[in-house]
């Protein structure tokens, strides 16, 4: 069954203050809309996310990453729209709608609504409204509301896609989120429990807010890999997922790509998830010659099932030749474009054994890697 989250980011968000529109302002060292992303990374088969024409900057930012990209609309619901209408070719069957202010939404949350729409046509968290409420002029308090039976609703809301596409074609405009949508369309919306820290910021100081919410219960860890090939025959060596001109390749079952190998061990290491030849044994037949990108994805996706995000990965390779320095920025944007992360969040550099040792004497490449993951 194919999933998508649809990340509605082409709003201006004045009210947050700042000048920049809020999904582009910093938030503990990265920009709100970049946690939120990664708060779905992992989770579903595919990301869609929507960009005002206005930020040209995210347009060439965001083409190079596996996101689906779709514009604006001139309101939230044609947004959503045309969010959906880019998935139209995905054999999408679930689909979550969720506003991009709202970057510190719990792997529970995404779970609870993904599982409830195996038995709802609709279902999206809300927080039961516990404190008393007043009516007002802005001045004084004019009367209290009953809040029996009363929900706070929040993001991601959750459809089967193509009830959720029908019913925005038929609505008329003017709905407060895609929940009203589904309800004129006579959808059964299932509720799920909201989270108190699932936030919308909205005012300046909800970014303080959001920032204690991710500080509290951290957990950070660090795994390293180590991989090893020896040189044969051949014109070329993979590195990083980069092809490079030598006067001889590497010799493994899959296409030895030791740089790519190390990182992706880090990552195993980091979850306790074991290694490569755990998840994919050189005994089997099936991996022999594979693209390393094939197991560094696994990882990668592993990691996000696991509810953790990768912060930045660090590779050191160790030989006397070929070359990396050349080559390394290539090898940084293809690890990049393969790990869904920024380039900036990749190390690529190399150093020699200064001759000794058998990479000294050029019998072999040896890589070594980092790996940090936070928890979602």
């Amino acid at each position: 069954m194919s999933t998508a989250a649809i990340i509605v980011a082409a709003g201006r968000g004045q009210r947050a203050g700042g000048g920049t529109p809020k999904q582009w302002r910093a938030l503990g060292g990265r920009r709100v809309a970049d946690w939120t992303l990664d708060r779905f990374r992992g989770r579903v088969d595919h990301i869609v996310l929507v960009l005002s024409p206005e930020d040209t900057d995210a347009w060439q930012e965001f083409r190079a990453s596996n996101l689906i990209l779709a514009e604006g609309g001139t309101d939230r619901a044609g947004s959503v729209r045309n969010g959906l209408l880019a998935l139209r070719n995905h054999g999408i069957e679930k689909v979550l709608i969720h506003d991009v202010a709202r970057p510190c939404v719990s792997n529970r949350i995404i779970t609870d609504t993904l599982t409830a729409l195996d038995s709802h046509p609709a279902a999206a968290p809300g927080l039961a409204v516990t404190d008393a409420l007043w009516t007002g002029d802005g001045v004084v308090v004019t009367g209290t509301q009953d809040r029996a039976g009363l929900y706070a609703a929040q993001t991601p809301q959750g459809f089967h896609y193509d009830a959720i596409v029908a019913a925005h074609a038929a609505h008329p405009g003017g709905a407060a989120d895609d929940v009203e949508v589904a309800r004129a369309a006579g959808l059964s919306v299932a509720t799920i429990p909201g989270d108190a820290d699932n936030l919308k910021i909205t005012r300046p100081e909800d970014f303080d807010r959001a920032e204690r919410i991710m500080g509290t219960n951290m957990d950070v860890r660090l795994g390293n890999g180590y991989d090893v090939h020896r040189f044969g025959d051949g014109d070329h060596v993979i590195l990083c997922g980069v092809e490079v001109p030598h006067d001889r390749g590497l010799q493994g079952h899959s296409d030895a790509d030791v740089g790519m190998h190390a990182v992706t061990d880090a990552i195993y290491g980091a979850l306790a998830q074991g290694d490569i030849g755990q998840h994919f044994p050189p005994s089997d037949p099936q991996w022999k010659g594979a693209a390393s990108a094939i197991f560094l994805r696994h990882a990668v996706e592993l990691a996000g099932r696991m509810g953790y995000r990768i912060s930045n990965v660090d590779c050191t390779l160790v030989c006397e030749y070929p070359k990396i320095g050349p080559h390394a920025e290539a090898m940084r944007t293809e690890m990049a474009r393969i790990m869904d992360l920024r380039s900036d969040q990749v190390s690529v550099k190399a150093t020699t054994s200064e001759r000794l040792g058998f990479t000294g004497r050029s019998e072999g490449i040896a890589s070594l890697a980092t790996a940090c993951l936070v928890k979602s």
